[in-house]
C-alpha cells in the first residue's frame, strides 16, 4: 500500500486576529443587517483566533475585478506552491534526504478558488526542476473535500504504479473570492471562517524504499478510500459564479446534514474494510467550522479529544478549504504513533459530498 512520507505548508504573509475581522465585517455590513452585533457573534462562536491572508485588510475594503483577483490567485498560488513543495521535499523532521524533483512521476493539483490555464502545477514546473515528462492531474471544484480527495486519487495512482513518487498540491486563496457587496448571511458566515493557505504531500508506492528516505520510525500508509455523493444537493455548498466572481453558497443546514447523513456512509465504509469505528484510534478531520466538528462528534459518537488537532488547526488557521485537512495531517505526522494504529481522514465538500481515506501506521 502507498505511504505518506512528508507534508509541507506555506502560510500567506498577512495574519489577522479574529477581533480585527469582526471590526472589518462590522464596517462593511452594519448598514445592511439589522441586529448586526447579534450576527457578528458567529465570529466569536466559531472559535477561530487567527487566519492568514494573501493581502492586508485594506485591500478587501476596495473594489477589485475578477481579473485582478485571479491574477493574484495565479501569482501567489505559484509562489506559495513552490514554498510548500520545498518544505515538503526538504523537511528535516520527516526526510532523511531531499527527493530529487525529477523523480516525481505525477503531480495532483487541487484548488477551487481561482482559474488558470495552463493549470498552476504546470506553471510551478517552470519554477522547479521537475522532469518535463511529469504527469499532471489538475482537479477543480471539490472545495473543502479536495484535500482528502486528492490524497485518495494519489493513493489510486500509487496502487497502479507501485514504484511511483507522487506529489499532491492543494492551493486555496479563499479571501480572493470575498465579495464586499454581497450582503447575504452566507457571505457573512464565510467571512468569519475562510482563509488562505497552501500545502503539499509526498506519497510513494509500496515498491519505493521509503526507509531510505524517511526519518520517522512509523509512517501512515493509505489502505482504502471512499467518495460519497448526496443526490440533488447542489445548493448545500459551492459557488454561484457571476460577472464579479465567485459568490459563496453555504447552507445553514450543513451541521444537521452531517449529523444525519454522514454516519451511514462511514459505517458502510468500515464494514467494507472489515472494521468497526472502535478500531479507529485517530480522526484526521477537515475542520469546516466548529459546528461541523461538533456534528462529527455527534454523528460518529466520538470523544471530543479525537478532534482536538482539527480544532487547533481551525483556531490557528481558519477554514482553508481543501488545504485544511492536510494541515491536520501534518500534525499527525509529527506524532509518535504506534505500529498498527488506524486513522480516518475525513472531509466534506460541494455536491454535497464526503471523502474518506483509511490510514494505518506501519514500521
Amino acid at each position: 500500500m502507498p505511504y505518506i512520507l512528508s507534508v509541507g505548508t506555506c502560510d500567506p504573509e498577512h495574519t489577522m486576529d479574529q477581533e480585527d475581522t469582526v471590526e472589518f465585517a462590522r464596517e462593511l455590513f452594519s448598514d445592511h443587517f439589522t441586529h448586526i452585533d447579534r450576527l457578528l457573534r458567529v465570529f466569536e462562536n466559531g472559535q477561530i483566533d487567527t487566519r492568514n491572508f494573501v493581502n492586508d485588510v485594506q485591500w478587501y475594503k476596495d473594489d477589485h475585478s475578477l481579473q485582478a483577483k485571479n491574477d493574484i490567485y495565479i501569482e501567489k498560488s505559484i509562489e506559495y506552491g513552490v514554498k510548500a513543495i520545498e518544505d515538503c521535499f526538504a523537511n528535516n523532521r520527516y526526510m532523511d534526504k531531499q527527493i530529487p524533483y525529477n523523480e516525481i512521476e505525477a503531480i495532483f493539483f487541487v484548488s477551487t478558488t481561482g482559474f488558470s490555464t495552463p493549470s498552476i502545477e504546470a506553471r510551478i514546473m517552470n519554477e522547479l526542476p521537475f522532469s518535463r515528462h511529469t504527469k499532471r492531474i489538475p482537479i477543480w471544484g471539490l472545495g473543502c473535500a479536495g484535500g482528502a480527495s486528492g490524497l485518495a486519487r494519489a493513493h489510486d495512482y500509487c496502487l497502479a504504479y507501485p514504484k511511483a513518487k507522487v506529489l499532491l498540491i492543494c492551493a486555496e486563496l479563499c479571501s480572493l473570492t470575498f465579495q464586499k457587496e454581497d450582503y447575504s448571511k452566507s457571505n457573512l458566515i464565510g467571512t468569519s471562517l475562510f482563509a488562505d493557505g497552501v500545502a503539499a504531500v509526498l506519497m510513494v508506492g509500496d515498491e519505493v524504499k521509503e526507509n531510505e528516505l524517511s526519518l520517522k520510525r512509523t509512517l501512515p500508509r493509505t489502505l482504502a478510500s471512499q467518495s460519497t455523493l448526496m443526490p440533488d444537493s447542489e445548493e448545500v455548498m459551492g459557488w454561484d459564479i457571476k460577472d464579479e466572481g465567485l459568490y459563496v453558497i453555504f447552507s445553514k443546514d450543513i451541521p444537521q446534514i452531517v449529523d444525519s447523513w454522514f454516519y451511514p456512509a462511514i459505517h458502510q465504509f468500515l464494514i467494507d474494510q472489515n472494521l468497526q469505528l472502535e478500531d479507529i484510534q485517530h480522526i484526521i478531520a477537515h475542520p469546516g467550522g466548529i459546528k461541523v466538528l461538533n456534528a462529527y462528534i455527534s454523528s460518529l459518537n466520538l470523544p471530543p479529544s479525537m478532534l482536538q488537532d482539527s480544532l487547533e488547526v481551525l483556531k490557528r488557521f481558519g477554514n482553508m478549504s481543501s488545504v485544511t485537512v492536510l494541515y491536520v495531517l501534518n500534525r499527525f505526522l509529527k506524532k509518535k504513533i504506534s505500529v498498527g494504529e488506524k486513522g480516518l481522514l475525513l472531509a466534506l465538500g460541494p455536491g454535497f459530498s464526503s471523502e474518506v481515506v483509511l490510514l494505518e501506521w506501519v514500521e
